[in-house]
This record gives C-alpha cells, structure tokens and sequence, in this order.
C-alpha cells in the first residue's frame, strides 16, 4: 500500500502563488501512476494534472499555462506548482497515486489526505 501526505496549501490572494508537495511513505518507482485532483466545495472531485505513460502531462483546461506537476523521484515527492491563482482554484487539492498505471483514464485507489488552497482577497 501507499501512504500520501499532501502540504503545501494555504490562503494566497488572486494573481499569487503556491506549491503543493505530496510526499509517499514508500518509492513510487515511476511518476507514470501519480496525479493531482482537487474538489471545492460543493462540487466533484475533479482531475487537475496528472503523468501519463506517454510522456506528455495532462491537465485540465482550466489550468493549462498556469500550473505545473512535477517529481522527484529520489524524494518520492510529487509537487503541483500553482501561478496565477484565480478564486476559481479555491479547493481541496489530493494527491493520487495508481501504481501499476491500471486505472487510467479514472484515479488510482490510493489518495492523500488533501490540502486546503484558498484564493481570496
């Protein structure tokens, strides 16, 4: 199993910026299996950028140019940079994990607790 511990959130103001950290209680291997999901209140859960096995990351319209998912392998880390914040990013931010990379295009079953980003002035 995997455990995932998100940090990183808080409360920033529209244009500012944040990185999200997931860390994993053990090697991920491979980012192929890692994503991040973010739900407002409210709403469903919904996909925000996630690794494919084809090499190119995916990310919703909605944030395309402004965030970026990146790893760190050796750190078992999976971090989500966020620019230009919008009030529309206000949610709970999860880290995904799908090990084998069997359940794409839907989440993986292992999930981090979320992390609260508030974009308000």
């Amino acid at each position: 199993q995997v455990q995932l511990v998100e940090s990183g959130g808080g409360l920033v103001q529209p244009g500012g910026s944040l990185r999200l950290s997931c860390a994993a209680s053990r090697s991920i291997r491979s980012y192929k299996g890692m994503g991040w999901y973010r739900q407002a209140p409210g709403g469903q859960r919904e996909l925000v950028a996630r690794f494919t096995s084809g090499g190119r990351d995916i990310y919703t319209d909605a944030v395309k140019g402004r965030f970026t998912i990146s790893s760190d392998i050796a750190k078992n880390t999976v971090y989500l940079q966020m620019n230009s914040l919008k009030p529309e990013d206000t949610a709970v931010y999860y880290c995904n994990a799908d090990p084998t990379f069997t359940y794409w295009p839907n989440p993986g079953v292992y999930w981090g607790q979320g992390t609260q980003v508030t974009v308000s002035s």
